[in-house]
């Protein structure tokens, strides 16, 4: 494969029980041009109907787990999949419809086949997210830049992320990453660590368009607890690294 070769990209849309929000999320996906890859994580009835017939269409491509696993198991299933149908990168779009799909076209702006940069987005929010939410996520920031001991990263749980397919499938297959919403940030952390490039790119963000949130309040913060505890012990064995060597950060193309 040529260096230059053109990029094949899909959406990657992991869906849990937004039945009233995925028509719309895919419609404002489908301005991209490119195909969708629906993750079905064990959605009730209802949704599953939704993508069932979604699922009829040419350009989107259904997966379905047998049941619900989580945000992480379904993003990871969904790159297992792009990867077999011959996808090299994946924009991971969450299902809610709360990101502005206008905002989409710079996450695949120039890219060729074999380029290996993490595009990650870093949210402009609306009067509609809740406040106790917006400063909340500033306590993950800190320890994200205390664990890569820099500024690169600069949000990690905003649900807009380019993946690079094979990549990201072999980073994966040997740190795990979490199945829930660890995944979210333990996956653009250890990108970082391995030496490999980012990219930040705004997206605005409103609160979302059905009012579910999958998040659970004490689950999840545990979680997410041990998994910053993980990510500290790593990041003090690759202390002398993270000290001398500056991380790979892309501007965004005017």
């Amino acid at each position: 494969m040529s260096s230059d070769q053109p990029a094949r990209p899909c959406v990657l849309i992991p869906v849990y029980n937004h039945a009233t929000a995925i028509t719309t999320t895919c419609a404002g996906a489908r301005r991209l041009g490119v195909p969708l890859l629906l993750v079905d994580d064990g959605s009730d009835a209802e949704c599953a109907q939704v993508l069932d017939e979604l699922a009829t269409a040419d350009d989107v491509h259904l997966v379905r787990l047998a049941a619900n696993s989580g945000k992480g198991a379904a993003v990871k299933a969904g790159l297992l999949e792009a990867e077999r149908q011959g996808f090299t990168h994946a924009l991971q779009v969450d299902a809610d419809g709360q990101h502005e799909p206008e905002d989409f076209p710079p996450f695949l702006d120039g890219l060729t086949a074999r380029q290996e940069e993490l595009r990650i987005a870093y949210p402009l929010f609306d009067q509609s997210v809740p406040r106790h939410r917006y400063y909340a996520r500033y306590a993950t920031h800190a320890l994200v830049w205390l664990n890569t001991l820099s500024f690169a990263l600069r949000d990690t749980m905003c649900g807009v992320k380019l993946y690079p397919v094979a990549a990201v499938n072999r980073l994966v297959a040997r740190h795990g990453c979490g199945e829930r919403m660890q995944f979210d940030t333990e996956l653009p952390v250890r990108w970082l660590w391995a030496g490999l490039p980012v990219m930040n790119l705004p997206v605005r963000v409103h609160y979302p368009m059905d009012g579910v949130s999958h998040f659970d309040l004490w689950g999840d913060n545990a979680l997410l607890a041990l998994m910053h505890g993980r990510l500290f012990c790593g990041m003090l064995r690759r202390l002398p690294y993270l000290l001398f060597h500056r991380p790979r950060v892309s501007n965004p193309r005017p």
